[in-house]
């Protein structure tokens, strides 16, 4: 197979399209050949160093695919060889071909097509398992949205609204906000210009924030009552003052999580929970992929600079020909 590996920690140019020996599935795996891949910040960040995959797992990029099931390995009953699927993945997207558990390995939903099926699996389990399963937003109340230009961002908007909830967002211009308005948003807040807390006060029912240490202490004055802050990044830095007083007076709860690292057992209960709850809403036109562009796989580079630019709305996707 061929592959894009790193070839030391650096800027884009270090990504190399390379040949590398074939996956074999395990018990329990699947092989997939890989038709489209997508493009994630924790591409960059492992492109620079800074984010590892775990133990075990292939230092090849890509935290999700679409591709036809290859091969199958000892005991895989749940999908058979030249189905066409979606699969998250912990690393190896960026490739011809990527074992992956086959608790990972979901249909695509109808209406979706293979190729924009690829920047679908991480954006899906990290908002639906952050702010559904975890942070349990529901009908009337306000989810504020940081970064709601991004891939989750875009995505999120979209399953807040679907599920009955006030969207705000925080985003860097005037017309990324626009956007965010076009797929529902209700609140608009550019974050070069306004206070997030300012325009809001402390209305918020639940907060998914790629910050981390900058917004900390304004994300915790922005919750209502029994407010819940999820933070899934640390764009912002790793160490932030938090106010436990305040956090207290509100009955709050400030969670932080990583859906890399979890084991895979959970990233299969996360998968169900998509394929029988989100995908409907997928195939009922309430929820889209967001592809803001589709390049070659051997463009990996110049895709990492678009990402890193900032100029990109939703998802990124790498087409493997």
């Amino acid at each position: 197979m061929h592959a894009i590996t790193i070839t030391e920690p650096g800027g884009p140019e270090v990504l190399r399209w390379t040949e590398q020996p074939d996956p074999q599935p395990g018990v329990g795996e699947v092989v997939l050949d890989v038709v489209a891949t997508a493009v994630n910040r924790a591409d960059l960040l492992q492109r620079q160093g800074n984010y590892a995959p775990p133990p075990g797992v292939t230092d090849v990029p890509g935290l999700e695919c679409s591709g036809r099931v290859a091969a199958l390995g000892e005991g895989v009953q749940s999908v058979a060889v030249g189905d066409e699927v979606c699969a998250l993945l912990a690393g190896g997207g960026y490739a011809t071909k990527v074992v992956v558990p086959a608790g990972q390995v979901m249909r695509v939903p109808s209406n979706v097509d293979l190729v924009t099926a690829a920047g679908v699996p991480e954006v899906a389990a990290t908002v639906w398992s952050n702010v559904v399963m975890v942070a349990g937003l529901t009908a009337g109340e306000t989810l504020l949205v940081h970064g709601g230009a991004s891939g989750i961002g875009t995505h999120a908007i979209q399953v807040a609204k679907a599920l009955g909830a006030r969207v705000a967002v925080t985003a860097g211009s005037g017309e990324r906000l626009s956007r965010c308005a076009s797929l529902g948003a209700d609140v608009l807040v550019n974050y070069r210009e306004q206070d997030f807390v300012e325009v809001l006060g402390a209305t918020v029912d639940v907060v998914l924030d790629n910050m981390g240490a900058k917004y900390l202490p304004r994300n915790v004055d922005v919750l209502a009552r029994l407010g819940r802050l999820v933070v899934i990044g640390m764009q912002g830095g790793v160490k932030g003052e938090l106010n436990l007083g305040k956090l207290l007076a509100k009955n709050g709860t400030v969670t932080a999580t990583s859906l890399r690292y979890r084991p895979v057992a959970e990233k299969a209960a996360i998968c169900r929970e998509l394929e029988t709850r989100l995908w409907p809403l997928f195939e009922a036109g309430k929820v889209a992929p967001i592809v803001h562009d589709v390049l070659p796989i051997e463009q990996a580079g110049d895709a990492h600079r678009k990402l890193e630019e900032g100029d990109v709305f939703g998802k990124l996707v790498l087409r493997v020909s």
